[in-house]
């Protein structure tokens, strides 16, 4: 039985999906089942962005059987602004962005200690991290080092990872989401390094990874917006400041 959804949960969850038809309703039913009896309260956010697939009909049903289940809609494949819609519409104190291939709890867990313990502004799940362990194919972590190497060159970040698992206070954080100018894979990269360079407390823990699906978008298909992103990055982080 899910548990009912409070007004204003401690945690809003927030997953973007794209064309996610074979996992959502086991990823989402499992998570959901995982959190019963962790600790604090939360709401599932689905931020779907202009699936071709079933994924929409399937998150719409989720959110009609479980309370905890809110369902936003997008009309294109941004990974971006499916994130930014779902930290703007998020009605909990602190905010866990998750994937749907990972939904890791005890990452969850670890942010949430963390975040309510005010030791961090930020929690980020960090794949590069000395203590993680990277499952993922050869290409995938090949392109973790890749971008994490750009980012450090042109934007000075000085972290370890930015894409994927982060937590962090909402309300402390959300004036950095408002200056991010990018969207699609930059996106959270961009919230990170904003994040770092006002000083917020940002932490990172390694997580543990695996890929059960291949990326719903193809990787080099990503390339030159992201080029063309960090571009934009550097003119408006590294030379307008």
């Amino acid at each position: 039985m899910a548990r009912r959804k409070p007004s204003t949960p401690d945690a809003s969850i927030i997953i973007p999906v794209y064309n996610e038809e074979a996992l959502l309703h086991d990823a989402i039913v499992g998570l959901d089942e995982r959190l019963q009896d962790i600790g604090f309260s939360y709401e599932i956010l689905i931020t779907e962005n202009g699936s071709t697939d079933e994924t929409r009909e399937i998150a719409f049903r989720l959110e009609r059987k479980y309370p905890v289940v809110r369902v936003l809609i997008g009309d294109e494949p941004n990974y971006g602004k499916a994130l930014r819609r779902g930290i703007l519409e998020a009605k909990g104190t602190y905010v866990l962005c998750d994937e749907i291939d990972i939904c890791d709890v005890d990452f969850q867990t670890t942010a949430m200690n963390l975040l309510r313990a005010d030791q961090a502004d930020m929690v980020v799940g960090s794949k590069a991290h000395p203590d993680a362990h990277d499952r993922r194919p050869i290409f995938r972590r090949m392109g973790t080092m890749g971008i994490n190497f750009l980012l450090r060159v042109f934007l000075d970040f000085h972290g370890t990872d930015t894409h994927g698992l982060k937590g962090f206070h909402r309300e402390r954080l959300l004036s950095v989401v408002n200056r991010c100018i990018v969207d699609k894979d930059l996106f959270a990269s961009e919230f990170v390094i904003r994040a770092e360079r006002a000083k917020l407390r940002v932490v990172e823990v390694p997580v543990e990874i695996m890929e059960k699906r291949p990326p719903s978008i193809n990787l080099t298909s990503r390339v030159p917006n992201v080029l063309k992103n960090l571009a934009r990055l550097f003119i408006a982080i590294r030379i307008r400041g």
